[in-house]
């Protein structure tokens, strides 16, 4: 059992990485410190509950998710919102992470992130059904493995597997057109 006397030494450093995917997960940065907020609460009440010893940063985007689900999906009823300014904090959120990115060394794939735009990548990671979304945030921008995300979202490991391979396959098409045209990739083959 935790003590609640060091939530604050334990738990407020994934704050800006529990941010940045809430910001993903709602599309809207007030939406985002709301989600975040009501997680920090909700963990720092449940503190007593957490096992020392368990990842922390699962525990705490088990509860993020969770919040999102139960709280965000109701307001889908209502009409979008957005703001022009939304896109600019987003890419200058990201670009100051990028530093340490570039830091740590680039891979082959953010390579070629690079040079699609950071709305084109937005749009198509935002277009996908959240199930998907959920699951690629997860896995591939925040890093969990298969065992984690199906932690996070409750459901079996084959279900985290099949989403990412969906979601993934999405934005792989969403993006081909944008890959062609920067000559990132040969044209798909529209014969089959």
């Amino acid at each position: 059992m935790a003590d609640k006397e060091h939530f604050a030494e334990q738990a407020m450093g994934y704050m800006s990485s529990l941010y940045s995917a809430a910001l993903r997960m709602t599309r809207n940065p007030a939406d985002a410190e709301d989600l975040v907020q009501e997680t920090y609460l909700k963990a720092y009440r449940a503190f007593g509950t957490f096992q020392e010893g368990t990842n922390l940063k699962s525990w705490l985007y088990k509860i993020l998710t969770n919040t999102f689900i139960n709280t965000y999906r109701s307001r889908r009823r209502r009409p979008t919102e957005t703001e022009l300014d939304d896109v600019e904090d987003l890419y200058l959120y990201h670009r100051l992470g990028g530093l340490e990115a570039a830091a740590a060394g680039r891979s082959a794939e953010d390579l070629v992130l690079d040079r699609l735009s950071e709305a084109e990548v937005k749009d198509a990671v935002e277009s996908l059904p959240d199930p998907f979304r959920l699951a690629v945030v997860l896995a591939d921008i925040e890093g969990f493995s298969y065992k984690e995300i199906a932690e996070i979202l409750d459901v079996p490991i084959g279900t985290v597997m099949s989403r990412l391979h969906r979601g993934r396959r999405a934005l792989q098409k969403a993006l081909q057109p944008f890959a062609e045209q920067r000559r990132l990739t040969a044209p798909a083959d529209v014969t089959t």
